[in-house]
């Protein structure tokens, strides 16, 4: 596996990938300590976030933002998009590995890039969201050396209302 940026031929085959995930736990507060030995089991249920190729092209065109993938068998199987944020930290807005493709590591290696790119760019460090459903996220950003800054109970309310998602702040500094 290896990592590159990415160009606009890519962004068509990381469209057929799948990015979906099945979730069978969710965090729950309190958000300190060891938190996620808490988390509860849930009816399994799949989701996903989607995939905007358009949103993803405009990375590869912007001098602020970077879109690299991951290469697995010659082609693209992951994705990490950046951009510098309003408070100087670079933001991961999305990360995503191909279902076939999780635990080889691409995941590991596209976050290397993400540190590396923060650095290049002297941000002093990276921030991401993921939410309470994403416990095997969680795990892997901490295991990345993140700690948690806050949550937001509220943030997907207006998506859906009386959802149990909450949202997760992450921060990594370098």
């Amino acid at each position: 596996m290896r990592i590159r940026p990415a160009t606009r031929e890519d962004v068509p085959v990381l469209a057929a990938c799948d990015f979906s995930f099945l979730v069978t736990r969710e965090a729950v507060p309190p958000f300190e300590g060891d938190w996620l030995t808490h988390a509860r089991p849930v009816e399994p249920y799949p989701k996903g976030y989607g995939f905007d190729p358009e949103e993803m092209e405009a990375y590869v065109a912007d001098d602020d933002k970077a879109l690299f993938v991951v290469i697995g068998d010659e082609t693209p199987v992951g994705y990490i998009s950046l951009s510098a944020g309003w408070n100087n930290f670079a933001f991961v807005d999305d990360i995503a590995v191909d279902a076939e493709w999780r635990g080889t590591g691409a995941a590991q290696r596209l976050m290397q890039q993400a540190f590396s790119w923060a650095g290049q760019k002297g941000l002093p460090g990276i921030r991401l969201e993921t939410q309470t459903n994403n416990v095997a996220a969680c795990r892997f950003y901490l295991r990345q050396g993140f700690v948690l800054g806050g949550y937001d109970r509220h943030l997907y309310e207006g998506l859906s209302p009386g959802t149990r998602e909450a949202a997760l702040f992450f921060y990594r500094f370098l």
